[in-house]
């Protein structure tokens, strides 16, 4: 059975590229009828928080992304890492390591200053008629793997192809800490071991590390997973993802009113594709997966396509979830929407117009505020030769019947019998009812609106309208 997994640490938030990851490695296992589990890797105990945990979980689960098993946590574990250094240790596979961070920080330096490449020198790693010195008193050692120093690890990665490296070209690396803690490399090896991992689907900057849990698993006897590195985010003008980008937390695209079928389709998007498709359901995007179709090359984050993509959702959205979802919006902002317009058919209206739930609610003001429109735009708009239109106007209003056609009717016939052009009428209308020029069509607006709050604001904000004009000189 294919396993896949998704193993962030927990010392931030999920973000975009951590997103993707998990996305990517959860459809490979939907795609084979596989099996997806959650790790958390929480051993940087100085950083790792359960509000970062808990907020990977929510992020997960708001995309839409779910679990076979998990979530482990390596912290739980330690135990397990223990028992499998003493393995290796007692296999002459690892040894304990005496140097002091000073010692390996003064190597380091030295050896950068000679032009080489900074790594560990193996003083203490045994060897055949080596003579180690006595381990100094008062210190608690680290345990080393004693990598192999002859031949290479070569992987197949899924995505990249082929990779070999020399063994010549790795150190002895740091498995456990002097705390009883592993080092990534250790606990990753180990946890993806225990959990039966088939196929680890990750980022690329994880390569360098793969040659080195390939020879902590050999030297375990212990099955190697199927690799698949993941090109990086960058941002759309080709630097690093930052902040300034959109790299922000996934849950902050939810609380900026994107729906999540939007940002999973647009992350699916991001480094994959399916011929021309730009938009499909999660259902077709487990159908139509393969690392085959994953980019070599670094995918670029683009917050206007994300957001246009997000606007093609929002139009086929159900217009009651919309509304359940605007809600917390409005409230946020103090709109009370009881005793006006039913939500969910505002949202009919303005969704073909918005791009993000938050501008919903946004849209939304108008019918729940009545706003007076700002002096000088009613200058600028509204005529004194319209003013008999406008009378006639608000007295046929009360008797038309409230629907969308005969609206529109309405407003035509009093332009052409008054010698008015139709936005010399829907513009300065639109300023006297909600306060804005820009509203979706005039006729379903209103009809939105309602007979009865129509007239009302006609008859509140129609002597500010006249003063306005009057104060112009009108």
């Amino acid at each position: 059975m294919i396993r896949t997994r998704f193993a962030p640490s927990p010392t931030g938030y999920l973000h975009i590229g951590g997103a993707r990851t998990a996305l990517f490695s959860w459809a490979y296992a939907r795609k084979h009828g596989g099996q997806f589990v959650l790790r958390i890797e929480d051993t940087d105990r100085e950083r790792s928080t359960q509000a970062s945990v808990q907020a990977i979980l929510d992020g997960l689960t708001w995309l839409g992304i779910d679990w076979d098993e998990g979530p482990f946590y390596q912290m739980e574990r330690l135990d397990r890492y223990k028992t499998v250094a003493d393995q290796l240790l007692a296999e002459g596979k690892a040894y304990y390591c005496y140097a002091s961070k000073e010692e390996l920080d003064a190597l380091r330096e030295s050896q950068r200053a000679r032009g080489k490449k900074p790594r560990y020198d193996g003083r203490w790693r045994p060897e055949t008629n080596k003579i180690l010195p006595e381990p100094p008193a008062g210190v608690i050692p680290v345990i080393r793997f004693k990598t192999p120093r002859a031949g290479a690890v070569t992987f197949n990665d899924l995505i990249k192809g082929p990779i070999t490296v020399a063994n010549s070209e790795l150190d002895d690396l740091v498995i456990m800490r002097g705390d009883g803690v592993p080092t990534y490399n250790f606990g990753v090896v180990i946890d993806d071991w225990d959990m039966g991992i088939s196929h680890v689907i990750r980022g690329d900057d994880h390569v360098n590390n793969t040659p080195r849990q390939v020879n902590i698993l050999n030297a375990l006897g212990a099955p190697v997973p199927v690799y698949g590195h993941v090109p990086m985010i960058l941002g759309h003008d080709g630097e690093r993802l930052s902040k300034r980008h959109g790299a922000v937390s996934v849950l902050q695209y939810q609380e900026d009113g994107y729906l999540p079928e939007a940002l999973m389709n647009y992350l699916a998007r991001l480094g994959w594709g399916h011929g021309d498709a730009e938009k499909f359901s999660k259902d077709e995007f487990i159908e139509w997966f393969n690392l085959e179709g994953v980019s070599h090359a670094p995918g670029r984050f683009n917050q206007e396509k994300l957001a246009w993509l997000n606007q093609q959702y929002l139009k086929e959205a159900d217009n009651g979830r919309l509304a359940e979802l605007a809600l917390p919006f409005l409230a946020k902002q103090g709109i009370d929407t009881a005793g006006g317009p039913a939500l969910a058919d505002l949202m009919a209206l303005l969704k073909e117009r918005t791009a993000t739930v938050e501008e919903l609610a946004d849209a939304a003001h108008i019918f729940y505020r009545h706003n007076l429109a700002a002096v000088e735009d009613l200058q600028a708009r509204l005529e004194p030769a319209a003013l008999p239109a406008f009378e006639q106007l608000q007295a046929e209003l009360n008797t038309v019947v409230w629907e969308a056609d005969v609206l529109n009717r309405l407003f035509k016939d009093t332009a052409k019998a008054f010698g008015l052009k139709m936005g010399q009428i829907g513009v300065p209308l639109r300023l006297v009812l909600f306060g804005t020029a820009h509203t979706p069509s005039l006729d379903a607006t209103l009809v939105a609106l309602g007979r009865a709050e129509t007239l009302r604001r006609f008859a509140t904000a129609w002597p500010h309208a006249l003063a306005a004009l009057q104060t112009r000189g009108g």
